[in-house]
């Protein structure tokens, strides 16, 4: 029979992310193209030392149904954490522990934007989130992104003119895809606009403790005395990906209509994986984990642009993050973006086209995004090589 979807989901197009990832699923292909955790950074043998505490001597605690707002104890030892390190959460905010850190985009549209409204995002962006947003039919007005964040004037000019922006969405630590991390001023600049237009900020911190180099930035929430901030936490880069661990820190009232939400899409969170994230938070050394995960990424991220400087030289264009899982390439303008991410992949090592991650079909871009994080260091120079080789054959037509 023929099918009649909903026009809220008829009009997207699966990932191109997800697209290149079955399609590169050989072995033989370098994952330039994923965005997965190192597998080295996972702590193994505490999940299952923790795991095994939790059958033996709890069961039925982690395997019965729990509250939409998540476990009590680890939305307290959160709560404590963010507030203590990060100085984010005021007495009018509340915690939700959600299924990762997409969850809290979609509640927070799915509460906040009727169809037609607008969602003011960085351009390029992460395009889960911006799928998200597509999915509930809202407009997207994209602002372009500058080395230190996005531009200030540009955002301004379209709170201006979009008079149904219900929030702006940032990633402000190495950004995915762009690697950029925003200044402190533009922090300040964007939270001063969200309050002077009246708009909600959604503040997306995915990759934050992935700091590598350079000075801690504090985020925008630590600067919320207003009450308009959403801020989305996640254990994926810092734990496992698998858990769906996340975590939304906003207003009291903004979380009970994502509680309601919530209880409309999964009930909760995972029970499970919300005792084994308290647990390993509560028994194991944290900032240990941390700060080994950051030696692992400094090393790869190193290594990666060490080679983009040796392998393609002036051949591509790029400002080396200070962390974060991505490297963002620009190619020349006379090359074909779209062609030479194919003569990679037909060269076993996948990459993303920047075009998967523009918020307007018509904007155009030359850049593609590199993950050092997925490969291994072997991999990732050998991937590097290739794509050397295949640049220098466009040097030879250029």
């Amino acid at each position: 029979m023929d099918y009649l979807f909903s026009n809220r989901i008829s009009s997207l197009q699966p990932s191109a992310i997800r697209e290149i990832l079955m399609a590169t699923a050989n072995t033989d292909v370098i994952p330039f193209s994923a965005g997965n955790p190192a597998p080295e950074a996972f702590p193994i043998d505490a999940v299952r030392a923790i795991s095994a505490d939790i059958f033996a001597n709890r069961p039925i605690q982690a395997l019965q149904y729990g509250v939409t707002e998540g476990y009590e104890p680890l939305r307290q030892r959160v709560a404590a954490y963010m507030k203590q390190k990060h100085n984010v959460g005021r007495d009018f905010d509340s915690i939700m522990i959600t299924s990762g850190a997409q969850q809290v985009m979609d509640l927070a549209t799915k509460v906040l934007c009727n169809e037609e409204d607008t969602i003011i995002c960085e351009s390029p962006s992460f395009i889960g989130s911006l799928n998200c947003f597509r999915s509930y039919k809202c407009k997207l007005r994209g602002v372009d992104m500058e080395a230190d964040g996005l531009c200030i004037e540009k955002l301004e000019a379209a709170l201006k003119e979009e008079k149904k922006a219900r929030f702006i969405y940032v990633i402000p630590n190495f950004q995915n895809p762009s690697g950029a991390t925003m200044s402190l001023a533009k922090r300040r600049a964007v939270y001063e606009l969200a309050k002077k237009y009246g708009v909600l900020i959604v503040e997306d911190n995915p990759y934050g403790d992935l700091r590598v180099t350079g000075e801690d930035l504090p985020s925008i929430k630590s600067m919320d005395e207003d009450g308009i901030v959403i801020y989305a936490g996640s254990f994926s880069k810092i734990l496992a990906p698998g858990v769906r661990v996340g975590y939304a820190i906003a207003p009291e009232q903004i979380i009970a209509k994502m509680t309601v939400g919530k209880q409309a899409s999964d009930v909760h969170t995972t029970i499970f994986c919300q005792v084994l994230v308290d647990e390993w938070m509560g028994k194991y050394d944290f900032e240990a984990h941390i700060e080994k995960i950051k030696g692992i990424y400094r090393g790869k991220l190193n290594l990666m642009c060490d080679l983009i400087e040796s392998e393609l030289g002036d051949f591509v264009c790029y400002n080396r993050p200070e962390g974060g899982l991505f490297v963002w390439c620009t190619l020349p303008d006379r090359v074909d973006m779209l062609d030479f991410c194919k003569a990679a992949v037909a060269h076993k090592v996948a990459i993303v086209p920047g075009t998967a991650f523009l918020v307007n079909e018509d904007e155009k871009t030359q850049a593609v995004r590199l993950n050092f994080s997925t490969p291994t260091d072997e991999k990732i120079v050998e991937g590097m090589k290739i794509l050397g080789n295949v640049a220098n054959s466009y040097k030879k037509i250029l």
